[in-house]
């Protein structure tokens, strides 16, 4: 490489940092308003797209689960397995190329037409794909519905971050699922873009967010989804593997951070144990990190569209839930979020000195 190769690396570097951090603070400020269109709206739309031109007048409906639950049948013909498998990667490879060109065209059009414009796109971009303000805000909407409102509008609130049927949930359910809820998206909404990000920009961040995206609305398993979205549920298990157990951890580092209201040894050990108690090898692995930390028994047989799914339980009863656990699971939230953003940070500050004092 030449030595004017070298100055615009570590130009983008340094532009890159910038609009990382910034993009991490303008999420914790504005969250993302219902207004607004989403990019990853459009990536759902996208695929919904698709799904209509593959599976056409296919009436099948989402009433399985994308974490363990089984065909209700199974009695699909061997050649509509393969001809679902085939069509559900070619839908992967599709939505996956559409948003890294896009993405990769307007990154490249706005640094070519100034450097700061460049920056201002890819730390708004930056803050699209990071979901921190908005996975406190939807799951205090739980917590306010119960202090003030009472049980039925509890149900109501958390019903609308879960996929379980919630009508006939007890407080302590309700509680529950809510807690399970930030506890599982700490990884898919804040954490883990949040590293892609860092990695690759808002090109790998968006790449990352499809994934997520198509796994949430294809990667079923029930007769429609189980082969059409087989190829989105294993790649959303690959991608979410390293990236979900970097969050566990962080969310351990942060009870021991937290204060009093959380046990790290716990944590650590509940962690240890219990990681595996999931159908997704992902899931339980931050689920189990906050149940050991707030000392709670979650998880456990829920019902999903009429029908009871048999799950083991994650963590130890050491007190029953309580309200102010949904406060406190935003809390250990937060806290794993910022110190992610202060790694990727001081990581990416490293690189560049090295560069540096390499006389690139």
């Amino acid at each position: 490489m030449t030595i004017g190769i070298y100055e615009m690396i570590k130009t983008y570097l340094l532009l890159h940092l910038i609009a990382f951090v910034l993009g991490f603070f303008l999420d914790l400020i504005i969250g993302d308003p219902h207004w607004l269109l989403h990019p990853v709206q459009v990536i759902g739309w996208l695929i919904s797209l698709l799904e209509k031109i593959f599976l056409g007048k296919d009436e099948g409906k989402r009433s399985g689960s994308n974490n363990g639950s089984v065909p209700s049948d199974g009695k699909l013909r061997d050649d509509s397995r393969g001809k679902k498998a085939v069509l559900g990667i070619v839908c992967v490879i599709i939505v996956l190329a559409v948003t890294v060109l896009v993405i990769t065209g307007l990154i490249i059009l706005s640094y070519m037409i100034n450097s700061y414009l460049g920056m201002a796109i890819e730390a708004v971009m930056t803050y699209q794909i990071l979901a921190t303000k908005s996975l406190k805000r939807e799951s205090m909407k739980v917590y306010k519905a119960l202090k003030t409102k009472g049980l039925e509008e509890g149900r109501k609130a958390v019903s609308m971050i879960v996929g379980r049927d919630t009508e006939n949930l007890s407080e302590e359910g309700v509680i529950k699922a809510a807690v399970e809820t930030v506890a599982e998206n700490t990884s898919d909404g804040v954490i883990a873009p949040m590293i892609f990000t860092f990695l690759g920009g808002p090109i790998l961040g968006f790449a990352y967010k499809a994934v997520n995206t198509m796994d949430s609305m294809i990667g079923y398993k029930n007769d429609k989804y189980l082969y059409y979205g087989r190829a989105a549920a294993k790649l959303d298990d690959l991608v979410n593997f390293i990236p979900a157990r970097i969050s566990a951890l962080l969310l351990i580092a942060a009870s021991l951070i937290g204060g009093k209201d959380y046990s790290a040894g716990n944590a650590f050990k509940i962690f240890k144990r219990d990681r595996y108690n999931h159908a997704s090898p992902n899931s339980a692995q931050t689920e189990s990190a906050c149940a050991g930390a707030l000392g709670l028994k979650l998880a456990g047989d829920a019902s999903y569209f009429g029908k009871i799914v048999k799950k083991p339980f994650i963590g130890d009863e050491i007190r029953k839930p309580d309200i102010e656990d949904i406060k406190k699971v935003n809390a250990l939230m937060f806290i794993s979020a910022y110190l992610c953003m202060i790694i990727c940070a001081v990581l990416g500050v490293g690189i560049y000195y090295i560069l540096n004092l390499l006389n690139f």
